[in-house]
């Protein structure tokens, strides 16, 4: 059994990863009307990797005898400046999931779940890689603002980013 702040704060990250996804799949929208097929099919890969860690989060509520109970998602922006302008989006969006991440693993430490503990350590490690990957991008981006043809030729590399369907 989840505490209710536990359970309560869980839900809350659904709706968080399920922002996430969202975001991405905006971001993703807006790079395919720039002719960034690349990063658009990269933040495609990402927005699957969201909706499966609001799944896995929903499982293990769910695999607690608990209710996952959604909430509205916000609107994510539309329209970004550059692709170095996502990139920057990118980075800033993993730092906050990785700190309310950071936040909910405290209040299981607190309150001895050790279960949700072992959970969110998955997840935070997970997180590392996420914002590891985001600097990467960004700064080869960055690197390439003054040459549109190398952010073109850049662009297609990240076209070969697999995207994984499994929630393990």
């Amino acid at each position: 059994m989840l505490s209710k702040t536990v359970l309560a704060t869980i839900n809350e990250q659904i709706n968080k990863e399920l922002y996430s996804a969202y975001l991405y799949l905006s971001m993703s929208m807006w790079c395919e009307t720039q002719q960034l097929v690349g990063i658009a099919h990269w933040m495609k890969a990402q927005f699957i990797e969201e909706q499966n860690h609001a799944l896995k989060f929903a499982e293990y509520v769910n695999d607690h005898d608990e209710t996952v109970v959604l909430e509205a998602i916000a609107k994510p922006p539309a329209v970004f400046t550059s692709a170095l302008d996502v990139f920057e989006l990118t980075l800033a969006h993993e730092k906050t999931v990785t700190a309310s991440l950071k936040a909910l693993y405290a209040l299981a430490l607190k309150e001895s779940d050790v279960a949700t503990q072992t959970l969110l350590t998955w997840f935070i490690t997970e997180q590392i890689e996420e914002e590891k990957t985001a600097t990467l991008i960004r700064d080869r981006i960055k690197s390439l603002s003054n040459s549109q043809g190398m952010l073109f030729m850049y662009d297609g590399h990240l076209e070969e980013r697999k995207a994984s369907l499994s929630v393990g």
